[in-house]
């Protein structure tokens, strides 16, 4: 693989020895990388060059990452994986509504990383138009609402469909509790998170999905969930 033909990682971290680490890292799993220590050098480095993603810490010495995000989401929708050492719920939500697609907390394993970078890279937007959902053994029927495990049909209520297919058609993304139960129950419901857990629980339990080891839903803890793809 030539350096052209790789997908390319915007790192923006004001720490040299991060963005260094992450550099080799990201190399050494055939991306190309190119760096921001700010976050308007980010915005601006965003525009002119095009990255596939961006890699992007919120403690910026110029604006704060929340409002780089915000600004970044007026006018493209790159995926944004924010790699944080603020691991208070509340900076998680807002991130993550302000558009940000993953959220990881400082420190972490560059193989969750790059896992995780994979994922967003994968072409969510293409799969958000399909017609079927079919990755890691699960496959979704949208047109027939049917669902299968390994080509073992699994039987769900109509809620239930609806909310894996909102999680398949923004497969890696963390969808907040918010976001889910708006899209799926509506505006009354939007604060009954018992709702989203019971059906959470259910589908696990249908898709023989062992939460503490999840093969298909992942849950980030007081964040929301995500569809591993």
């Amino acid at each position: 693989m030539t350096e052209a033909t790789r997908q390319r990682i915007l790192v923006v971290d004001d720490e040299s020895q991060i963005r260094k680490f992450l550099r080799i890292s990201l190399v050494a799993h055939g991306f190309a990388v190119i760096e921001a220590a700010r976050g308007e050098d980010a915005i601006r480095k965003l525009a002119e060059e095009a990255p596939d993603l961006l890699v992007l810490d919120l403690g910026l010495p110029d604006i704060d990452g929340q409002e780089v995000i915000r600004r970044v989401r007026e006018w493209s929708g790159v995926p944004i994986l924010v790699l944080s050492v603020r691991d208070d719920e509340s900076e998680k939500v807002l991130a993550l509504e302000k558009g940000a697609n993953d959220y990881v907390t400082k420190p972490f394993g560059i193989a969750e990383l790059v896992a995780r970078v994979r994922v967003l890279l994968r072409g969510r937007d293409a799969a958000a138009e399909e017609a079927v959902y079919d990755r890691a053994g699960l496959r979704l029927d949208y047109a027939a609402r049917r669902a299968t495990v390994d080509d073992v049909e699994v039987r769900l209520t109509r809620k239930e469909f609806d909310l894996l297919r909102l999680l398949a058609r923004n497969v890696g993304k963390v969808l907040t509790h918010d976001v889910l139960l708006r899209e799926v129950w509506g505006e009354r419901h939007a604060a009954e998170t018992h709702y989203l857990r019971v059906h959470i629980g259910h589908l696990r339990q249908k898709l023989a999905d062992d939460p503490g080891s999840p093969r298909f839903i992942a849950t980030e803890p007081g964040v929301g969930y995500r569809l591993i793809g």
